[in-house]
């Protein structure tokens, strides 16, 4: 007998010996087929039972698996670990968020600690930085990533970052030994799910990979990513020549408004500088000592001296996308705020400086923050600094140290050149004659596939992307250039070069070192003239009450142009002549106002006598921040803050009373007097900034989209502060052509058809997405931020990307705003850069000072400090930062100390 139908339910008859007896035949017939039924059902109920046991018990051991994978790479913090390499003891002394700072007895120890901690926390995030930097995506993602890695190949970021390894000081050479060694050191002793969870996610996906050695090239080389996420100069040289196809000159320059000086102030005004700026040159020139070195001279003085279903891009409609998604927005709609008051203007008389760089968001963030300390600081060892650096690099990007500190935002100078060549088979033409091209041949390795090779062609001008770049072959065949005619036959081929500063090789990475130990303004000068590229806008003060702003970086003197359109490459005309010389370019030191302010805007008025670019970003935020330091009275950091949060929308109070001006339809109105006697802020609660920005958005797709749409140039009507501009002087024009939508089936003609079209659309679009009560709309409710592993919580699985990305987050402010969460108004309301930290520095009292990061110090997931700093990050709230020995020490969580070999 089946054991498994001995017993019944309650209630239920039995099948032995002890069955009732007797009753009519018909009637024990009708009751033996339920009686089999009923054994048939608790056969499949106990069968089930045991299977969801069994389910049950295989999800726990999955479980545990899972979790002991996720977490096999968190690191130890505490206690003692012995490290090839070291010279002698090193402490490693971590907060309640997890933020190391390290203090050693010399700079080897102190470089190789800080590389073997950056290795602990952040590996993947380094790993796939020099994958980036390389043009190697392919090798881990597959077939996907091909085309990104042939554009970066193209440009040769990598083999100018080794180039540049050999320029540099010896010091800052043997630094970068040291972190590599300590890189190095921790590879040595952790492999797979060790190094980070995303290692055995790659293996399940198929492929087999184990990292190669840090080197110091892998270090260096992020310094071009981080060029070429705040350079717009290329992409705008390419929409210029691809709008020109299409649209009338008068169109095309109303899509490029220049900086309107009479209503922004640059960063340096006439008197503000220290010492005199020279006239330029009456031709084009620049000091010997700025000119480009030739890829010939570099490298003779560097001699002297996954699988395609985890591709984070995919989908990417060109190769230029590709790196935008993996390094995030580029160009003139990525922007940062720092400003520095002077004593006159603070409550303890001492300097206070403000930072908060605009990036794309990103799981990890981009920065991480740290301390470096000599155990006793003196020429042999002068480390005592504290701030933001990245993971992969050594030193302190921005930040402080025990006499100055800094910050930074982006210049966003003209330092490319998009050049048409004329080329006829292996040869081009320049200045009247045949040059024959240079070519490289380089390898991908694809996961998945076949290696692809490419050849890489150069021109005197620099390498031709157009071979990588399909927008740039569009661009050299149908763009409509400036002195370009094009020649029907002979053969001739079109293609466009790229000069640009950031593939000279340079020393930026002794400019980074020579920041940390800087002790004045001479000294932090000196370290800034190192500067080549990213060039960027530096705010300086110090512990004896000075502030300043020096303008770094190689900023091309041209010979003809001005960096906004491409150029024809055969006449010669438009060579670069050298770089502006480092003390012509803008700075102030301890000017009159008792502040300055740098959050894009033009960094010198239009008297200045060189060309470092005609599209300077808009001046909305800097205006913001100086009006609010005028207003405020006697700052501290807490004031500080508060202005670093502000969420007012310039853009609102010029446009709101033309909207209030027009009269919409009957189920907008209720909507439109959410905008009456509104404030213009734009917190996460607001109705009315929810209402405005649908507005916004529609109003660009009403007035430009079917202009626009199709276009060769790909235009983005992202609707950040030079679209604030655009409009604003459209709507003085009720009857401009830009306001005619003959597609649109409303018939609309001019302004007032369009501003009126836009509010009835968004009162629609909300109430679908909101709600029919416009009382209860929230801006922060469409404006959501969703920081996303740039890799594979990208392209993964779900429930890969469930454990590496942080849930979306209701945020305010917005674009142009000084709390700057930037949107895309062409694809939605979602952030798509941020502040990606924010810090204040205190000279009264460096252990006064607060910092915030965006997510936390570490990049494993589920690691309590994984994104840990997000939540108050969104509040606006900040940490306290110590810095002195004894403030550490009382901050100290977690104490780790490194000892070397044999100690």
């Amino acid at each position: 007998m089946d054991p498994l139908t001995r017993a019944g339910a309650p209630g239920e008859e039995g099948s032995g010996e002890g069955a009732p007896q007797g009753g009519p035949q018909e009637v024990r017939g009708a009751s033996a087929a339920p009686r089999r039924s009923s054994r048939w059902w608790r056969r499949l109920r106990v069968t089930a039972w045991c299977l969801a046991v069994l389910l049950v018990t295989v999800a726990c051991v999955a479980g545990l698996a899972a979790t002991r994978m996720v977490r096999a790479s968190h690191p130890q913090v505490s206690g003692e670990l012995t490290v090839a390499g070291l010279h002698g003891k090193v402490t490693v002394a971590r907060d309640g968020s997890g933020v190391p700072q390290i203090y050693a007895d010399d700079p080897h120890d102190l470089f190789l600690a800080q590389g073997f901690v950056h290795a602990q926390d952040r590996f993947w995030e380094m790993d796939i930085r020099r994958h980036i930097t390389s043009g190697s995506l392919s090798e881990l993602f597959g077939e996907s990533q091909v085309e990104t890695d042939s554009l970066i190949r193209t440009m040769g970021w990598r083999r100018v970052a080794e180039q540049e390894v050999a320029l540099l000081d010896p010091q800052s050479r043997a630094n970068l030994d040291a972190y590599a060694a300590g890189v190095n050191s921790y590879l040595a002793g952790h492999k797979g799910a060790d190094l980070g969870v995303e290692y055995p996610l790659l293996k399940l996906g198929g492929l087999e990979y184990g990292p190669a050695p840090w080197t110091p090239a892998d270090s260096v080389s992020w310094l071009k990513a981080m060029a070429w996420n705040l350079n717009a100069t290329l992409s705008d040289q390419v929409r210029h020549a691809l709008l020109a196809a299409t649209l009338t000159d008068a169109q095309v320059d109303s899509l490029f408004p220049t900086y309107d000086f009479s209503r922004w102030r640059p960063i340096v005004s006439p008197g503000d500088s220290q010492g005199t700026v020279p006239e330029a040159p009456a031709g084009p020139a620049a000091s010997a000592a700025a000119t480009a070195p030739t890829a010939a001279t570099a490298a003779t003085a560097a001699t002297a001296a996954t699988t395609a279903s985890y591709g984070p891009m995919a989908g990417a409609s060109d190769a230029l996308s590709g790196i935008d998604k993996v390094l995030g927005p580029r160009g003139s709609g990525i922007g940062s705020n720092s400003w520095v008051v002077a004593g006159s203007r603070t409550t303890t008389g001492k300097p206070l400086l403000a930072n908060d760089p605009h990036l794309s968001p990103s799981m990890p963030g981009v920065w991480y923050q740290g301390g470096l300390h000599c155990n006793a600081t003196g020429p042999a060892c002068p480390y005592d600094v504290s701030g933001f650096g990245f993971a992969g690099m050594p030193g302190v990007i921005v930040g402080h140290n025990g006499d100055i500190g800094w910050g930074v935002t982006n210049l966003a100078p003209a330092d490319t050149d998009l050049f048409v060549e004329r080329i006829t088979g292996s040869t081009y033409a320049y200045k009247g004659e045949q040059r024959p091209l240079e070519t490289r041949r380089e390898v991908l390795k694809v996961a998945g596939g076949p290696d692809r090779t490419i050849t890489v062609r150069s021109t005197v001008h620099g390498p031709v992307i157009s071979d990588a770049f399909p927008k740039a072959k569009t661009l050299a065949a149908e763009g409509r250039i400036p002195g370009v005619e094009r020649e029907s036959g002979g053969g001739a081929e079109y293609a466009v070069a790229m000069r640009w500063s950031a593939l000279d090789p340079g020393r930026t990475m002794d400019a980074v070192f020579q920041l940390d130990t800087a002790k004045d303004w001479d000294s932090f000068r000196a370290a800034a003239a190192l500067f080549s590229s990213p060039a960027q806008n530096l705010v300086y003060a110090d512990r004896q009450g000075h502030i300043g702003y020096q303008a770094p970086g190689r900023i091309p003197v041209r010979g003809k142009g001005e960096g906004r359109w491409p150029v024809p490459g055969w006449t010669g005309e438009y060579d670069w002549q050298g770089f502006v010389p480092f003390d012509a370019l803008p700075r102030s030191f301890d000017p009159a106002s008792g502040y300055i302010v740098t959050a894009n805007n033009a960094a010198a008025g239009p008297q200045y006598p060189y060309n470092l670019t005609r599209n300077w970003g808009d001046g909305y935020r800097s205006e913001r921040i100086a009006q609010l330091i005028e207003k405020a009275g006697k700052l501290d950091a807490a004031a500080m803050q508060r202005i670093q949060l502000d969420d007012h929308n310039e853009n609102a109070a010029a446009l709101t009373p033309y909207l209030l001006a027009v009269t919409p339809g009957k189920d907008s109105r209720s909507a439109q007097d959410l905008l009456r006697g509104w404030d213009f802020g734009q917190g996460a609660d607001s109705a009315a900034a929810a209402y405005f920005n649908a507005v916004w958005s529609n109003l660009l797709k009403l007035t430009f989209y079917d202009e626009l749409d199709g276009n060769k140039a790909q235009l983005h009507v992202d609707g950040g502060g030079l679209w604030y501009d655009i409009v604003r002087k459209l709507l003085t024009s009720p009857d401009d052509a830009w306001w005619r939508n003959a597609k649109d089936p409303r018939g609309l003609r001019t302004r007032d058809d369009v501003l009126r079209a836009a509010l009835d659309d968004a009162a629609k679009e909300l109430s679908g997405r909101l709600g029919p009560d416009p009382a209860k709309w929230r801006w922060g409710a469409l404006h959501t931020l969703t920081l996303r592993n740039d890799t594979l919580g990208t392209g993964g699985p779900a429930p890969v990307q469930w454990l590496l990305n942080h849930e979306p987050v209701q945020v305010g402010g917005g674009s142009a705003t000084v709390d700057a969460t930037g949107w895309d108004a062409s694809k939605g309301y979602e952030v798509n850069w941020v502040p990606s930290m924010r810090m204040v520095v205190d000279f009264a009292d460096f252990d006064a000072s607060r910092w915030i990061n965006l997510t936390g110090a570490s990049g494993h997931a589920f690691n309590d400090h994984y994104d840990d700093q997000t939540e108050l990050w969104r509040r606006g709230e900040t940490l306290p930062w110590p810095s002195s020995r004894s403030a550490v020490t009382t901050a100290t969580k977690d104490r780790l100390t490194l000892r070397p070999e044999g100690a």
